[in-house]
């Protein structure tokens, strides 16, 4: 079965990777591409106005729509798909906690699949980090990342979800033991760079956000103690392996039901 796509964000960095890699596939087509800038093709697919999105999603049915966008958007596309009952992939970064409640209340008519990142490599890096932190009990943490010179939130999605990861790896060692560290168990505090006079304060995690050329993504997360230290690295080499990711998402969803998934489950 083809399954169809609706893109949104169509001219920004991601949509175009997203069109090109769809353009590849023989499981996918692409029903219509929309933008805030409209009037010109991108990888052979017309992009027509966004404020027409309703009445693209009635005309030409599509069974999923693809969007890496804003906050904002990426909320009014939600919905707009909630109201047709189309399924919605996103890799949106920057969400507020409103704006994952409006995600959630989406996929109560709607099935959503969000994920602030859809590398396999990130994937496997999560596991990593879930099952080094508890090994490592103790070690300090530092996490950096590095992305291209043009990306508006810091930190990054997946630096967020790193974070939620090593906290809760750290919170399920906690419960296992009596001699809990205060300021461990529940959200670490992140801090965020360093400047002048700054030692460490037991258990914190230390965040770096880097913002350089056209990097597309980097993500480290350092854990040393002992005498000694690990390493843990993705690099993206170029954008389509996310949106490679973003496509196997898409084409996973379409027909699922109402609900809320994550990119795991794609991959399992």
């Amino acid at each position: 079965m083809t399954v169809s796509i609706g893109v949104t964000g169509a001219t920004g960095r991601m949509g175009g990777e997203i069109l090109a890699a769809a353009a590849d596939r023989d499981d996918l087509s692409v029903a219509f591409a929309v933008s805030r800038s409209p009037g010109e093709s991108v990888e052979g697919v017309a992009v027509e106005d966004a404020a027409d999105f309703a009445d693209l999603l009635a005309s030409h049915d599509p069974d999923v729509v693809v969007d890496f966008t804003g906050p904002a958007s990426c909320i009014e596309y939600a919905s707009a798909c909630a109201a047709a009952g189309v399924a919605f992939v996103t890799g949106t970064t920057g969400l507020s906690e409103g704006g994952f409640d409006a995600l959630r209340e989406a996929a109560s008519e709607a099935p959503v699949l969000y994920a602030s990142n859809f590398s396999r490599g990130i994937a496997a890096l999560r596991r990593a980090v879930r099952e080094a932190v508890p090994a490592l009990d103790g070690y300090d943490i530092e996490l950096t990342e590095t992305h291209h010179n043009a990306k508006r939130d810091a930190p990054s999605g997946t630096a967020l979800t790193l974070l939620d990861d090593i906290d809760e790896a750290r919170s399920s060692v906690r419960q296992t033991r009596s001699d809990d560290i205060d300021g461990v168990r529940g959200e670490s505090e992140r801090v965020h760079g360093r400047e002048g006079d700054a030692p460490r304060s037991e258990g914190e995690v230390g965040v770096h956000a880097r913002r350089a050329g056209d990097i597309a993504g980097e993500h480290e997360v350092l854990l040393a103690g002992n005498h000694e230290s690990l390493s843990l690295t993705h690099r993206a080499g170029s954008r389509g392996v996310f949106a490679a990711g973003a496509l196997d998402a898409a084409a996973w969803l379409a027909d699922r039901d109402a609900g809320w998934y994550d990119f795991t489950e794609v991959l399992e």
